[in-house]
C-alpha cells in the first residue's frame, strides 16, 4: 500500500513480493506438526508495523499456552494486488500452503471456488465465541455453498474526512454534514475558488489505485444511486450482475466531474499507484486536502511509531457521512470489507491453525486489535464495551456505519468486474471516454467477467 525507495514502484513491489515468496516457500516446505506457519500481508511501508507487533504477541501467548509449538510467522511484503497473487500460488501446493492464511473479503469466494480453503464450520459449531461475531461479518466469509471458510478480524466502513482548517478559510461550516452529491460538489468549487493552493476533493479512481479505486471511489457513489434497500451492482434474484443501469452512468458522471473541473488531484497524482500513501501521508497530515472519500482506517498511518505521527488530526479533521445521490434514504452511505484468517485445504495442521485464531479472537485480544489498526468491531462485546468507543477518536462515527453498510457482491466474478469498474472510471478521468463509451465498455467487459450471468437495466 506505500512506497518503495529507490525502484519504480510496481517493480520494487514485485521484486519485494517475489522475494518474500521465495522465503515463504522455502519455509513452508514439510510437514512439522509441532509448527504453525502463519502467512499474513506485511505493509510495504516499513514505518508500519501493526500487525507484525500483534502478531508476535499472539505468538507468544500461543506458544505458552501450547507447549512444545512453535509458530513460525511468513510475511508477505507487497501490495494488496501482487500479495492476493503471491497467496493464491503458495496455496496450491501442499509444500508451499501455509497452515493460517490472511484472506481479504474481496478474493475470499474466487479462493473457495478454486478449492484453496478449507471450511470451518466443525470448528465453528464447537467454539462458542462465534455467537459474538455479527452476521454481516459472518457472511462476508461465506461461499455460494452455504459454508464459512474465514473467521473475520474485523471490518471497515467508508466516508468524508475533510479539513476543517481549509473550511474556516473558505467560509465554509466546520461541522459540515452533506445532505447530497451536489453538496459535496459544490463544497469542493468553494473551496478550489477561495483556498486555491490544496486539492479540494480525492476520489480514487483508476487501475493503479486498484480496489481503494472500486470500493472508496466507484461503489461509495453507485450504493447511493437508489433507495438503499437493492444491489445496484448484483442482482440477487436473478443472481446476475447489473448492466446498463442509470445509476452507473450517473456514478461515472461525479467521477468526470472531479477531474474535468480539476477538483482532484492533478491525474498523473490520482493514477499514481501509491496515491493512498501520498493522501494519507502527505495532502491531508500536511493540511494540503480539503475532502478526502475514504476508509476509518486512516489513523492508523498516524499513531505513535506510523513514520507519519500526526498526534492532533483529530482536532484537524472533521468527518462526515457520504450522503446519497439526491439525498434519498437512508441518507448516507457506507462500505464495508475487512480480512479474515483462513485455513487453506492443504495445511499439514488445520486443527492447530484454528487454536491460533481462537487465540487471536478472545474479546481482549480481538480488541487489543481493532484499536491497533484503526479497525472497527465484529464482535458485539467489544462494540458495546466503552473502552472500545472511546479507545480513538472516530471509532464511535465508523462503528456506527455498520449498521446501514454494504458488503461487495464479492462472488469469483468480482476481482474482473471490479478491474472493468477501475477502467471506466479511468477513461473518464482522464478524458479519453465519454460517460456514455465508458459505461458502454464496461458492459461489454462484464459480460466476460461475469460469463455472460448480467441483466439489462
Amino acid at each position: 500500500m506505500r512506497p518503495t525507495a529507490a525502484l519504480p514502484p510496481l517493480l520494487a513491489a514485485t521484486l519485494i513480493a517475489t522475494a518474500a515468496l521465495t522465503t515463504a516457500c522455502s519455509s513452508s516446505s514439510g510437514s512439522d506438526p509441532d509448527t504453525l506457519k502463519v502467512s499474513f500481508k506485511q505493509s510495504t511501508d516499513n514505518s508500519i508495523k501493526v500487525m507484525d507487533e500483534y502478531l508476535a504477541d499472539i505468538k507468544e501467548q500461543f506458544e505458552k499456552k501450547y507447549p512444545g509449538k512453535k509458530v513460525e510467522l511468513i510475511p508477505i511484503k507487497a501490495p494488496d494486488s501482487e500479495y492476493y497473487t503471491k497467496v493464491q500460488q503458495m496455496l496450491r501446493s501442499p509444500k508451499t500452503a501455509p497452515d493460517l492464511v490472511y484472506e481479504d473479503t474481496f478474493l475470499i469466494n474466487s479462493d473457495i471456488t478454486s478449492g484453496y480453503l478449507k471450511p470451518l464450520d466443525p470448528y465453528l459449531a464447537k467454539w462458542p465465541d462465534w455467537n459474538q461475531f455479527i452476521d454481516t461479518a459472518k457472511a462476508a466469509a461465506k461461499g455460494e455453498d452455504g459454508k464459512t471458510y474465514g473467521v473475520p478480524d474485523g471490518t471497515d466502513t467508508r466516508g468524508l474526512w475533510f479539513d476543517k482548517g481549509i473550511f474556516a478559510k473558505a467560509g465554509l461550516p466546520t461541522d459540515w454534514q452533506p445532505k447530497t452529491w451536489d453538496d459535496v460538489l459544490d463544497a469542493a468549487r468553494t473551496i478550489k475558488a477561495k483556498v486555491p493552493d490544496v486539492t479540494p476533493l480525492n476520489v480514487y479512481t483508476g487501475k493503479p489505485a486498484g480496489e481503494a479505486a472500486t470500493m472508496q471511489g466507484f461503489e461509495m457513489l453507485l450504493y447511493g444511486t437508489n433507495d438503499g434497500d437493492t444491489d445496484p451492482l448484483y442482482d440477487t434474484a436473478t443472481k446476475k450482475w447489473i448492466a446498463g443501469s442509470q445509476g452507473f452512468k450517473d456514478a461515472l458522471t461525479f467521477v468526470e466531474t472531479v477531474y474535468k473541473e480539476k477538483l482532484g488531484p492533478d491525474v498523473s497524482t490520482a493514477l499514481d499507484p501509491n496515491i493512498q500513501t501520498i493522501v494519507r501521508g502527505d495532502l491531508l497530515p500536511n493540511g494540503k486536502l480539503g475532502i478526502d472519500l475514504d476508509g476509518s482506517w486512516l489513523p492508523q498511518d498516524w499513531l505513535k511509531g506510523s513514520g507519519h505521527e500526526w498526534p492532533d488530526w483529530s482536532s484537524k479533521l472533521g468527518l462526515a457521512h457520504m450522503p446519497t445521490q439526491h439525498g434519498q434514504a437512508p441518507g448516507k452511505v457506507s462500505m464495508s470489507g475487512g480480512w479474515t484468517w483462513a485455513i487453506p485445504a492443504k495445511a499439514a495442521n488445520p486443527d492447530l491453525a484454528f487454536d491460533f485464531i481462537k487465540t487471536m479472537q478472545t474479546k481482549t485480544n480481538a480488541q487489543k486489535w481493532y484499536v491497533a489498526n484503526s479497525g472497527i468491531a465484529v464482535r458485539k462485546d467489544v462494540a458495546d464495551d466503552p473502552a472500545y468507543t472511546a479507545a480513538q477518536p472516530g471509532i464511535k462515527f465508523f462503528t456506527d456505519l455498520v449498521a446501514s453498510t454494504h458488503y461487495r457482491p464479492a462472488f469469483p466474478a468480482y476481482p474482473k468486474v471490479s478491474t472493468a469498474i477501475q477502467e471506466a472510471m479511468e477513461g473518464v478521468t482522464t478524458g479519453d471516454k465519454s460517460v456514455a463509451d465508458a459505461a458502454k465498455d464496461y458492459d461489454e467487459e462484464l459480460k466476460s467477467a461475469a460469463d455472460g450471468q448480467v441483466i439489462q437495466k
